[in-house]
């Protein structure tokens, strides 16, 4: 298996992923080439391979053909997420974010089958789309579901959620909007928890330590595995706060 390649050193800031060299199989291959031109959005790059450049703002509206709800999930994976949630809501539109081709394939691949087009895929870093390619105020809710928990202590500042990222997904939000979280490391939710709660543009939307699963998650192998080996998981929701 092929080492990781680290990012290049283009950002001010580490990312909160190592993407990793190898070729994509030939049936990645060819669910890329049938299906990308429709479903990945084509991002204007910064210095950086994963980057958004700052004017690359879109307007949901054109790109979806329609007014509707807009849903965004950060770290997509192999896409079962999403692709579930877009062919069961086809009144809702989504907008996939992942760093992997592999996985962008075969959530096209899925996407297609289901007949699901009210998706589309962006391959890029998760905070350059809230910041620069969505417009404010433009997402009604923002998943993150077991995002890369980097566990060691050394790694913690590369995890996605502190507080430049809560800032960052508020903008993005609308007001009212809900940010749901879920992962099965214990330190990182309460990381979480602890970010969010004093982060001022955003309330709790569950009372009590931890939020009721969220229904609309379904329950993929990966989330087996860590309940498999003994890990909670722990959901969290925020509501964007209505502006002051």
């Amino acid at each position: 298996m092929p080492e990781p390649t680290p990012e290049p050193r283009f950002r001010e800031r580490p990312v909160s992923f190592v993407r990793r060299s190898g070729r994509m199989s030939d049936g990645q291959e060819r669910a890329w080439a049938a299906h990308s031109g429709f479903y990945l959005l084509d991002v204007p790059r910064g210095d950086a391979v994963t980057s958004v450049r700052a004017d690359s703002t879109i307007e949901p509206a054109t790109v979806w053909g329609r007014e509707a709800p807009l849903i965004v999930e950060i770290g997509t994976g192999q896409g079962h997420q999403i692709v579930h949630a877009a062919a069961t809501r086809p009144d809702v539109d989504f907008l996939a974010v992942e760093v992997f081709r592999a996985g962008l394939a075969r959530t096209m691949l899925d996407a297609d089958r289901e007949g699901a087009k009210n998706l589309r895929l962006v391959e890029a870093n998760a905070p350059e789309v809230l910041e620069h390619l969505l417009p404010a105020t433009s997402v009604d809710e923002l998943w993150v579901f077991f995002p890369d928990p980097w566990h060691k202590s050394k790694h913690n500042k590369r995890r996605l959620i502190d507080e430049e990222f809560a800032a960052i997904a508020a903008r993005a939000l609308k007001p009212g909007g809900t940010l749901r979280l879920a992962t099965d490391w214990e330190h990182y939710a309460r990381q979480m928890r602890t970010v969010l709660d004093a982060a001022t543009d955003f309330e709790r939307a569950f009372e009590g330590e931890w939020a009721e699963r969220f229904d609309g998650r379904v329950l993929t192998a990966f989330e087996q595995k860590g309940a498999r080996v003994g890990r909670s998981i722990r959901d969290l929701a925020y509501r964007r706060a209505d502006d002051r």
